[in-house]
């Protein structure tokens, strides 16, 4: 018993992604009984380790966001502080047409604050870029104006920025195009800086200039599945149990604000659990969230979600001397105009010197090239192991500027993600707005994800903590009223 809190009060928790960890980590905190169910024979979700050539990698996400400070809390609750580290500051290029050059620094998601720039006029050309400072001239900007991401630029920088800048980075960091996006959702701040700027370029620079100083993004010395062991131990010490291999088939309301969840155990054969539970928090992903929730949540206010990306990770190891010297940075982002099979690739030993460290051979190299967006079929599907790693190979080579010959490769790692839809993707907020609030009408259920987050560590961690604490807070007050 924790702060009042009798321990036979029961959290069932279904799903061992972060979401579901932080969740359970929340509950079982305030002495709280919680089982965590999670159907693949592992937990961690997008936290995914792959050993390749003798290290282990990410394959999954592989930094979590600083802003908000909520992950850091995490982080030091945790005692992890120490393994936190940095990724190198040499930073991304960008590959266009049949050229390649750094990212400029100054912006967000693509969109310069100085068109004029010459790291910016590198790549759109002095046409683009006089196109785009047209922006500080033109009519000022009002607040809720324009929501879609690729509108709102093409209107007021043009073409060249939309898609030799901004398109690359939202189909990098969302497997989405500009005009899938929701201003507001996929740059927060934006449209008040608008208002005060009264051009895009210039709420641009307002955005940067009020950001703390300091790296956007932060890892583990070790990867992030330092975190994933971390939280799994927590729990462990606070008796959690932590159920793999055990799908969760049904959410049933058992009245009087009790719930049943029903499980099936793996094995050839599996055995059926009913657990019986004074809450239920499903953390699960989103078809298998709807799915579960399906006989409690109307159908109208599930309404289907366009398709989510499919995400192909190819992980190469690599022994080239030409890319010690890091030709293209911590990896490459592609426009369109480059037409290159891969959305983006990473150097991921030139990302993170523990990688580097980690090493073994002189001049090996971990690379991780990255298929998939919104809308299209994955250029992977139908390919055999051997044509994927080649088609990796030829990708990385042109995207590094590097002639990487087939025997250099060491060893092939494929992962296959089928990725959440972004929160802000357009409609996404307001669809899973709905979605929460009618699953939160039922007294005692609640949900989280990133489906319903947001993607990111970031969005995903706070989100789930906040489930949580509503859930806290209707066991507690019903243990007050009790004495």
């Amino acid at each position: 018993m924790s702060g009042g809190v009798p321990s036979d009060r029961h959290v069932v928790v279904v799903g061992g992604g972060i979401a579901g960890l932080v969740a359970a980590y929340e509950c079982a905190r305030i002495g709280v009984r919680v089982t965590l169910l999670e159907a693949d024979d592992r937990v961690g979700g997008c936290v995914r380790t792959g050993q390749i050539a003798g290290v282990d990698v990410d394959t999954g996400a592989e930094s979590f966001a600083t802003r908000g400070g909520t992950v850091r809390e995490l982080i030091d609750e945790l005692g992890l502080s120490d393994r936190v580290v940095e990724p190198s500051a040499e930073g991304a290029w960008l590959a266009f047409g049949n050229s390649a050059a750094p990212l400029p620094k100054a912006g967000v998601l693509g969109i310069p604050s100085n068109p004029l720039a010459d790291d910016v006029r590198r790549i759109i050309g002095w046409k683009g870029a006089i196109r785009a400072y047209a922006d500080r001239v033109k009519p000022v900007l009002t607040i809720g104006t324009e929501r879609n991401l690729g509108e709102l630029v093409e209107k007021r920088m043009g073409v060249a920025v939309l898609e030799n800048l901004v398109a690359p980075v939202t189909n990098g960091v969302y497997s989405a195009d500009p005009s899938q996006l929701d201003v507001s959702r996929a740059a927060p701040g934006l449209n008040n800086a608008l208002t005060v700027a009264g051009s895009l370029s210039g709420a641009v620079a307002t955005l940067r200039d009020n950001a703390p100083a300091g790296s956007a993004v932060g890892g583990f010395a070790g990867g992030m599945r330092v975190l994933v062991d971390a939280l799994l131990d927590t729990l462990v010490n606070y008796e959690v149990r932590v159920l793999t291999a055990t799908p969760a088939t049904e959410i049933e309301y058992a009245g009087d604000e009790q719930w049943r969840v029903h499980a099936d155990a793996g094995g050839d054969e599996p055995e059926s659990l009913v657990l019986a539970a004074d809450a239920v928090i499903v953390a699960a992903p989103e078809s298998v969230a709807l799915d579960l929730l399906a006989e409690l949540v109307p159908a109208s206010d599930a309404q289907a979600a366009p398709e989510a990306p499919v995400v192909d990770i190819v992980t190469l190891a690599v022994d080239s001397a030409l890319l010690d010297a890091h030709p293209r940075g911590t990896g490459v982002l592609t426009a369109a105009s480059a037409r290159r099979t891969a959305k983006a690739l990473t150097h991921s030993s030139a990302k993170w010197p523990w990688l580097a460290a980690a090493l073994d051979a002189p001049h090996r190299h971990i690379v991780r090239v990255s298929f998939g967006r919104v809308g299209e079929n994955s250029p992977l599907d139908g390919l055999d192991d051997l044509q994927i790693g080649e088609l990796a190979r030829t990708e990385a080579s042109a995207l590094l500027g590097v002639d990487i010959a087939a025997r250099d490769v060491v060893e092939t790692l494929r992962t296959r993600w089928v990725s959440t839809l972004p929160r802000a993707f357009a409609g996404q907020t307001e669809r899973a707005t709905t979605i929460r609030d009618a699953v939160t009408r039922h007294p005692g259920l609640d949900v989280t994800g990133a489906w319903l987050s947001g993607t990111g560590f970031a969005s995903v961690i706070p989100d789930a903590a906040a489930a949580a604490a509503r859930v806290r807070k209707r066991i507690v007050s019903e243990v007050l009223d009790g004495e």
